[in-house]
């Protein structure tokens, strides 16, 4: 071999050598990179600890972390954005934000400024994508599964804006379902997680999101295959392995699941519901006793529907077989502790089984009321038999498949049926069958308030709105549109809602004020939203007017704030009114199987409850009690 051959030879062996042993080293070096940590300090500002809240629930999750990180001398501030001014934001070192989701996607009213203004500048070339380098964040959405595509859409975008110019993310958006029943449990997570970052814990940034020191190491027992692991790692070895959220178990998704069926009713739904005083039946029904069937029990007098109907308040069963619901109204009187859904996605039960327990549980109830002061044995034997059902409980009873056979077996057993749907499922209008009598809510009289009042889940909700009250006109029994006042919501409506009535016909208008239930996470409604009996009877008397005759005022009932119209050319008869029932003729014309109209069992309305009497709608033959008020009033 010649000699520069031997030397071209040696020098290339040289070069592989150094270049091996120089990819060894900086290999090894990697292996001994450690985590970057969050460097937490560098800005003398407190945290901002931002809420984005319509009905107050993004608030009180964010003054319970806000409470969390103080008792741990970790600095924040609570700031309403609307308080905030958003050119500040460059200046902020650490930012956390409790967002809630409201109508279509869209920011509460107190940060639609604040939202707008990062979706501006995430998009304004001339800021640059290092605006917010020097910030660090979090945020965890507040939002309802039930709405779809736009689930917590304000949290994510926001995570996406900050993002966007230069921010570090700490936590990855947290994504909490009011209806999964399981939001304060994945709040409580997503706070931890927080906390253990702002504590001094590591951070590591990939394309799926964060990991953080306790996941590294289960992270390095899945790629080696075995435990224990190196307790430093090459990032670039974990890079693309860590949680997605979009492979995280989904609790709304699993929880209250039998055989592989989704249970309607949770077990922390349940525990809301039980606490208010329902009755569960099996998965997705409830009964609870009305404080009307109470009062008649002791002789105190009825509800609106014994002044108007004739049914006897203390032989009326409250029930229904579904509580789930397709809206989330501001007026809800059950604060939104029930499900919602836009259709029938749960285990089925049989509706016989149904009728059998909620007849059961009711009569259970009444029981309780022997002893009672005012309770005669007379009208406890009688208040054992129900001989009404009142399906307007809660939720949507209409959504119930086996909702025809349930109303069956009710007036096979002689007892009447008042159904309440809310206007969102006009084919389940059109296939029921004969009730006493049907209800459609209609809480607004146009498009936007109807969006603002009940909060649909449904997109085209105005037009299953107007499709709903066109299938009430097909009706032959006795018809009701039932409209909700809540005063500086829909009280200014007169003229629109006049135009609603052509287009259903209804027999009757039930107008009642709203009833105020208390604070709420979920209403922002307070007293002042209540109209007084004076303001329904306003409303009534001038949308009477404007009917130029086709409807008059029939009955009020003053104690419920409830006022009722009635077609006249239907249910005056020489100058009476005959709103009341003939319940017996009802049960034998659904035993006929003939076909049969709402004035084939209308009965002669007594004077006490006509419009305009002295009693006002109470009933002489029972005892008023009036419970004595502690509080001014300007009335």
């Amino acid at each position: 071999m010649s000699p520069s051959l031997l030397s071209t030879r040696l020098t290339l062996l040289a070069l592989l050598s150094a270049t091996t042993f120089y990819f060894i080293y900086k290999s090894r070096r990697r292996r001994l990179k450690p985590l970057r940590q969050l460097t937490l300090n560098s800005n003398p500002r407190k945290g901002k600890l931002f809420f984005i809240t319509q009905t107050g629930t993004s608030k009180a999750l964010a003054e319970r972390l806000l409470n969390l990180l103080s008792s741990n001398n970790i600095p924040f501030d609570l700031i309403d954005p609307q308080n905030y001014e958003p050119e500040d934001l460059p200046k902020e070192s650490l930012i956390l934000i409790i967002a809630s989701t409201w109508e279509d996607g869209s920011p509460p009213q107190n940060s639609k400024f604040f939202v707008n203004w990062l979706a501006e500048t995430s998009t304004d070339f001339r800021a640059g994508k290092l605006l917010l380098s020097d910030c660090k964040f979090a945020v965890f959405g507040v939002g309802s599964r039930a709405y779809g595509e736009t689930f917590n859409a304000v949290a994510r975008d926001l995570g996406k804006r900050l993002r966007g110019l230069g921010a570090t993310e700490m936590v990855a958006v947290g994504e909490g379902d009011v209806d999964g029943g399981a939001l304060e449990s994945v709040f409580d997570e997503w706070s931890e997680k927080v906390f253990t970052v702002l504590k001094g814990g590591l951070l590591v940034e990939n394309k799926n999101g964060i990991v953080y020191e306790s996941d590294v190491e289960s992270l390095e027992s899945d790629d080696d295959g075995g435990g224990g692991g190196e307790e430093i790692v090459d990032l670039e070895d974990i890079a693309g392995k860590g949680p997605s959220r979009k492979n995280t178990v989904n609790v709304a998704e699993t929880n209250g699941k039998l055989d592989g069926k989704r249970e309607m009713v949770t077990p922390v739904i349940r525990a809301n519901l039980e606490k208010q005083g329902y009755k569960i039946i099996g998965s997705h029904s409830g009964v609870k006793i009305c404080r009307w069937t109470k009062s008649q029990l002791r002789g105190r007098g009825g509800c609106y529907k014994h002044s108007f109907y004739g049914i006897e308040s203390h032989r009326c069963m409250e029930a229904t077989p579904s509580l789930a619901c397709a809206n989330k109204c501001v007026f809800c009187w059950r604060h939104h502790t029930n499900p919602v859904g836009k259709s029938w996605q749960w285990k089925m039960d049989d509706p016989i089984e149904i009728v059998n327990t909620a007849i059961d549980l009711h009569t259970k109830m009444i029981k309780q009321m022997k002893g009672v002061p005012g309770v005669t044995q007379e009208r406890l034997l009688e208040g054992l038999s129900p001989r009404h059902c009142a399906l307007s409980l809660v939720g949507e009873p209409i959504m119930y498949p086996e909702i025809n056979m349930l109303v069956d077996e009710l007036h096979r057993r002689r007892i009447s049926t008042f159904l309440v749907t809310n206007a969102q499922f006009p084919e389940k209008i059109k296939m029921m069958k004969p009730v006493t009598q049907l209800y459609v809510s209609v809480d607004a009289a146009t498009k936007d308030s109807l969006k603002a009042i009940d909060r649909p889940l449904f997109g085209d909700f105005w037009e299953r709105f107007i499709d709903s009250l066109k299938a009430l006109k097909e009706k032959h029994q006795r018809t009701v549109y039932r409209l909700t006042l809540v005063k500086g919501w829909n009280t200014e409506d007169v003229d629109a809602y006049s135009k609603l009535f052509s287009i259903g016909e209804p027999d009757f208008v039930e107008i009642k004020g709203v009833t105020y239930c208390g604070s709420s996470a979920t209403s922002k409604l307070t007293m002042e939203n209540v109209p007084w009996h004076s303001d329904v009877k306003a409303f009534s008397e001038a949308l009477a007017l404007k009917s130029e005759g086709e409807y008059e005022v029939a009955c009020e009932h003053a104690h419920s704030c409830c006022v009722l119209l009635a077609k006249t050319e239907k249910f005056k008869v020489n100058g009476q009114w005959y709103t009341w029932i003939d319940y017996e003729k009802f049960h034998d014309l659904v035993a006929s199987g003939r076909p049969f109209d709402s004035e084939d069992y209308m009965a002669l309305t007594p004077s006490w409850a006509v419009y305009g009497a002295e009693e006002g709608g109470f009933d002489p033959d029972q005892s008023r009690y009036r419970k004595e008020r502690h509080h001014k009033t300007n009335r």
